[in-house]
C-alpha cells in the first residue's frame, strides 16, 4: 500500500508570515495538530504542532518570538510514492504523530499515527466480525502449510495472517478467520503438535 492512499491530500497550512495566534486559531476551528508552513509556491519550509504553538504564544506576546522560531525547520518528510510501511516506521522510530509528504519538495499531503493505525484495522478485519486463532509454529519445513492445511480442513476460513519476530526458531501466528468456533481447529492443531496460547470465536 503506498502512502497517497492514505495521506490527507492538501493539507491545511500556513506560512511563516503569520502569527503564532493565527496558526493555533486555524489549527483549533480545523481540528487538527500539525500544521505545515509553506511558501508560496507550497515548498514545504516547516512543521509547527499545536503544543508548540501554545508553549510559545505566551512568550510570543512578551517578546520576538515569530513562527519561524517554533516550527520544525527541516521535518522528517516522505514521499506519496513510498509503501505505508516507511512512513510508520518514521513516526514510530522517531516517537512523531505526523509526517508532511511532498514531492520535488512541494507539500502534497500529511500522513499521521491514525491514518496509519486505521489502515492496520482495514487490514487485520478488526471491526469486521471476526474470529482470531494464535498458534506457535517452527522453522521446520512445511510447518506453517500444514498449519494452513489443518485450519482449513477444521472449517477455518482465514481472512489475513499476522506474525511476531522469530523468537529462538519460532514465530507467534495470528490467523484471523471469518466468525466461527475455533474449538475444533484448536484441537486439530494441538492433536497435530502445534502450540495454540489463544483463541477467540
Amino acid at each position: 500500500m503506498k502512502i497517497h492512499s492514505l495521506m490527507i491530500p492538501d493539507p491545511i497550512s500556513i506560512t511563516d508570515k503569520a502569527t503564532i495566534e493565527e496558526a493555533i486559531n486555524l489549527m483549533k476551528i480545523n481540528s487538527i495538530r500539525h500544521l505545515p508552513v509553506i511558501t508560496k509556491g507550497k515548498k514545504l519550509k516547516g512543521l509547527v504542532t499545536l503544543s508548540d504553538l501554545k508553549q510559545g504564544l505566551i512568550p510570543s506576546m512578551l517578546g520576538d518570538v515569530s513562527l519561524s522560531d517554533l516550527m520544525i525547520k527541516r521535518p522528517i518528510t516522505v514521499e506519496p510514492n513510498e509503501d505505508i510501511e516507511i512512513a510508520a516506521q518514521q513516526i514510530y522510530k522517531h516517537k512523531i504523530s505526523g509526517i508532511p509528504v511532498v514531492k520535488n519538495t512541494k507539500l502534497v499531503g500529511i500522513i499521521t499515527e491514525t491514518d496509519i493505525l486505521r489502515a492496520f484495522i482495514n487490514m487485520m478485519g478488526i471491526l469486521t466480525a471476526s474470529s482470531r486463532i494464535d498458534v506457535i509454529i517452527g522453522d521446520e519445513p512445511d510447518s506453517f502449510r500444514t498449519a494452513l492445511q489443518i485450519i482449513n480442513d477444521a472449517g477455518g476460513d482465514i481472512i489475513n495472517v499476522g506474525m511476531t519476530a522469530e523468537q529462538d526458531g519460532k514465530r507467534l501466528y495470528y490467523f484471523r478467520l471469518t466468525a466461527c468456533k475455533t474449538d475444533v481447529i484448536k484441537k486439530a492443531l494441538e492433536g497435530k503438535g502445534y502450540r495454540v496460547p489463544d483463541a477467540m470465536d
